[in-house]
């Protein structure tokens, strides 16, 4: 079966030096003894994906260099041991990249099944940034009820992943935009102060109301840095998932020392397959029935299909999108 498996073809999103995508064909993968293959009816696109198709965020030795990293579908092959729990099953899930086709590999102990009122769009909408949103907040942060958690970017996926989930922790949270409308879009998603980085600074909104930080979630580093410890409480910790606002910043270390300020670098890519197994049971253990829940639901900016895959990408590089880009294979 997989001999003739792999004769077979798919289409899939392939780029060139230049960034350019175009959809291509390639040989449908085989899956190992650990992994279900499945057939992808959408997949989420992710800042990181603009990334690695500049050259900029190459796959880890060993996985697909096709792009994507979320992916829904239906499971139509596996390994003898893995049919009663996932053959033919609707699932979604992180992958080790290859999420831009019709056809990927996917760990088994990294699927979460989709109910059946849920359609495959909103599904492949989840886990890149719930899974990093929760690992930022809670397994790295500790965010705690009646903290307060600063999100920068809180239009971003990952950013409305984290006002939602603070939001069910019990937190007070604060995020910063960058125009009006996303302002709005983060209140509607729950988020508590709205500030408008530029109409004034951050920093200074939350000092005249009295706020400190304990868990900080910044994608955008250089200048912001030096803010983030201005406004952090005793103890805080600063999760850098990006650096959007540039790589290098001055820092002071009298003060970072001073608050116990703890900084941290994630990034969920290059993390091994126990890391990601073990990050998706404590989410599914933890907010897995509320994951589709309307008080936890993450809109979806536009939905479209693979041939318009450059119009996505192009939504995310202008900065576009409240909330997830999603494209569906039709």
């Amino acid at each position: 079966m997989g001999k003739s498996r792999q004769q077979k073809l798919m289409r899939y999103v392939s780029f060139d030096e230049a960034g350019k995508l175009s959809i291509k064909m390639t040989t449908i993968p085989e899956p190992q003894s650990h992994e279900v293959l499945v057939k992808v009816a959408a997949f989420g696109v992710n800042r990181a994906d603009l990334l690695q198709k500049q050259g900029k965020y190459p796959a880890p030795s060993g996985d697909s260099a096709i792009l994507g990293l979320e992916a829904a579908g239906t499971v139509v092959d596996c390994a003898p041991h893995l049919y009663g729990q996932w053959l033919n099953r609707r699932v979604f899930a992180l992958t080790q990249g290859g999420a831009y086709a019709e056809y990927v590999c996917i760990d088994a102990q990294q699927l979460i099944a989709i109910p059946d009122e849920v359609n495959f769009d909103v599904a492949a909408s989840i886990a890149e940034v719930y899974l990093t949103a929760f690992d930022a907040i809670v397994q790295i942060g500790q965010l705690g009820s009646s903290q307060t958690l600063l999100v920068h970017g809180g239009a971003s996926g990952v950013g409305s992943a984290a006002i939602r989930l603070g939001k069910r922790l019990g937190a007070y949270v604060v995020t910063t935009q960058s125009c009006e409308r996303k302002c709005q879009y983060a209140k509607q998603l729950g988020a508590d102060l709205v500030i408008n980085y530029n109409q004034q600074c951050f920093a200074s909104a939350m000092k005249s109301q009295g706020l400190k930080a304990n868990v900080i979630i910044d994608p955008i580093a250089g200048d912001y840095l030096q803010k983030n410890l201005q406004v952090a409480a005793m103890d805080c910790h600063c999760i850098m998932l990006a650096m959007l606002g540039g790589r290098y910043c001055n820092l002071d270390m009298a003060l970072m020392l001073a608050k116990r300020f703890n900084l941290h670098g994630s990034t969920l890519r290059n993390r091994d397959i126990e890391y990601k197994r073990n990050l998706v049971n404590a989410l599914t253990n933890s907010i897995g029935a509320q994951l589709f829940s309307d008080s936890m639901s993450i809109p979806i900016y536009k939905s479209l299909d693979i041939e318009d895959i450059e119009q996505a990408h192009a939504i995310l590089q202008q900065n576009e999108n409240l909330g997830k880009v999603v494209v569906s294979i039709s």
